[in-house]
């Protein structure tokens, strides 16, 4: 049986390059995730919604994909956003959408594309984990923050499976380098039994 996308993301180490995939997945991506119950963008938009001192201030949605999670921001009240993502495939529906003020094109193997202290809220939706983002990204985006700045993300059940994940987060807040304002366990893709962490924390 061949296997679907969703399945083969996970077969990715954490780090590798996984572009060529989502190339291949860009016009099946929402389809295959909407069937599965993809419940996070939801989660993490309505978490940031919950802390965010202006809906109206930048907010990055970085590894925004297809532009899901533009939408699920949008529609909690966000609306100036901005999406980066390293695949031109699936930033180019996420830009049709209409949901972004910009679309930005990301090298993987470069600095985020984005001035230091620019968007004083960031968002990393299911991007940083196995067959994801590599782990070194959460010191990278928490940099580009100004202080007082919101950083809001998820690990899912893969990515929690290893220690040194929870261990980023507990990295920054024991050194006081940020405050853990939000932390929940829930549902990421039903369809396929997998959950994940949600976090908000705010750069100190």
């Amino acid at each position: 049986m061949t296997k679907k996308f969703l399945d083969r993301a996970y077969d990715i180490p954490e780090g590798g390059d996984s572009r060529k995939l989502y190339a291949e997945w860009a016009e099946s991506y929402e389809t295959e995730l909407t069937e599965n119950g993809y419940v996070t963008p939801a989660r993490i938009a309505t978490a940031l919604a919950r802390f965010a001192p202006d809906k109206g201030l930048p907010l990055l949605d970085y590894g925004c994909g297809t532009g899901l999670s533009g939408l699920a921001f949008q529609q909690a009240g966000f609306t100036a956003i901005d999406g980066v993502d390293v695949t031109p495939e699936m930033l180019e529906i996420a830009k049709a959408k209409g949901t972004y003020r910009t679309t930005i094109l990301a090298d993987p193997a470069a600095d985020p594309p984005v001035a230091q202290g620019s968007y004083p809220m960031i968002a990393a939706v299911g991007v940083i984990g196995i067959g994801a983002a590599p782990l070194s990204l959460f010191d990278a985006l928490m940099r580009l923050l100004p202080m007082g700045g919101l950083f809001a993300l998820s690990f899912n059940d893969q990515a929690l499976k290893h220690p040194e994940f929870e261990g980023k987060i507990s990295e920054w807040v024991d050194t006081t380098a940020a405050r853990l304002l939000f932390r929940e366990n829930g549902p990421h893709i039903p369809g396929k039994d997998i959950n994940a962490t949600v976090y908000v924390l705010e750069k100190t």
